[in-house]
């Protein structure tokens, strides 16, 4: 079945963990033997080999690059201008990918028409569409950069990361968005970009959802009500985003999927992680919704974890293809497993672009 994943951080894995996704996932692995600067290093899961082999035909690819002001004990850049030099390094890659015949961008209805049509008649040399979204704002120096990035193509933005951000506040730490963050978001708005309510904390959500009219969507997250923590969405939070006719993104990484989950010490094996997991979650959005229109696939595969901190059953980005028989025997019909597995983010796109 054909797959739309709304989160990949491709750029970062090239530009950062100088992986060359041309390679298959075992030849990456091989060149990554013995390494240690990364956790996930030799447990990659994402090539683009791999994608094509999952059918996984369409994508949000990230730029992200997270500014930290002194006090901010998280990896980062030390300004904004260093920031935004390394999202743009990463739209370097993408565009030299694009030459390739890899990749295609995807910024409007009329791109994503013909990129379906061509995929669905030839999706061995067809290039893989995406999406261009940047995780975190705080490369944006000012709001003039915000369009300069949408005339590069930018089309989502997700306002926070990790920390305490320029414009919100993000996963693991507490505040409001500011004027600062009001007025990223009336630029947003104007622009019709998608917002990603993704990483933000809860007071920051909150005040966003007050202070923004336009498209919003979450590329990846779950649902608190299997993991107490704030990365995750409560369930009010996601019934703000189901009225507001938003599709939310179901990720991958372990820790977000099963409670007492210890990073660096934890194994999927032992603690009995697989896609049912992310079956489970995608299921409770449906049942929160009353419908399959909801919610989707964003993997965050090899965002920061590999095999490592994955399902025990997925081995590659490949085996996603494993979640339609898993929805199938969960009692999904058929037009609710396509909604899921490329159809509402698609539709979003069209509500959104037309």
């Amino acid at each position: 079945m054909f797959i739309f994943d709304a989160h990949l951080d491709l750029a970062m894995n090239a530009m950062e963990w100088n992986r060359n996704l041309t390679w298959s996932i075992q030849t990456i692995r091989e060149s990554e033997k013995g390494m240690t600067d990364k956790p996930d290093r030799g447990n990659n899961t994402v090539s683009f080999e791999a994608m094509r082999k999952g059918n996984v035909g369409l994508c949000v690819a990230t730029q992200i690059a997270r500014y930290v002001k002194p006090e901010n004990p998280l990896p980062g850049w030390n300004s904004p201008q260093q920031a935004w030099a390394q999202t743009q390094g990463q739209l370097a890659w993408y565009k030299s990918v694009e030459e390739l015949g890899i990749l295609t961008p995807i910024t409007n209805s009329q791109e994503l028409n013909v990129h379906l049509k061509n995929w669905h008649a030839d999706n061995e040399n067809t290039p893989i569409g995406y999406i261009l979204s940047l995780e975190g704002a705080d490369s944006i120096i000012d709001l003039s950069y915000l369009e300069k990035s949408y005339q590069n193509g930018l089309r989502a933005i997700g306002p926070a990361h990790y920390g305490p951000g320029t414009y919100a506040f993000g996963t693991d730490s507490i505040g409001d968005i500011g004027i600062k963050g009001k007025a990223l978001l009336k630029e947003i708005e104007r622009l019709n970009l998608i917002l990603d309510a993704t990483h933000l904390c809860d007071k920051s959500f909150w005040e966003t959802m007050n202070n923004y009219n336009g498209p919003v969507w979450a590329s990846h997250n779950n649902c608190r009500t299997f993991v107490n923590h704030n990365r995750q969405f409560s369930d009010e939070q996601l019934l703000e985003l189901i009225n507001r006719k938003a599709v939310i993104g179901v990720a991958l990484d372990a820790w977000m999927m099963v409670p007492n989950w210890k990073r660096g010490v934890s194994i999927p094996q032992e603690m009995g992680v697989t896609l049912r997991h992310m079956v489970q979650n995608i299921d409770h959005i449906c049942q929160l919704s009353g419908n399959s229109l909801h919610v989707g696939i964003g993997t965050d595969l090899d965002g920061g974890f590999g095999t490592e901190q994955s399902p025990a059953d997925l081995d590659s980005i490949a085996d996603l293809q494993k979640i339609p028989q898993k929805l199938k025997e969960k009692g999904y019909r058929d037009e609710d497993i396509a909604n899921i597995m490329h159809g509402n983010f698609i539709r979003f796109l069209h509500n959104t672009w037309e």
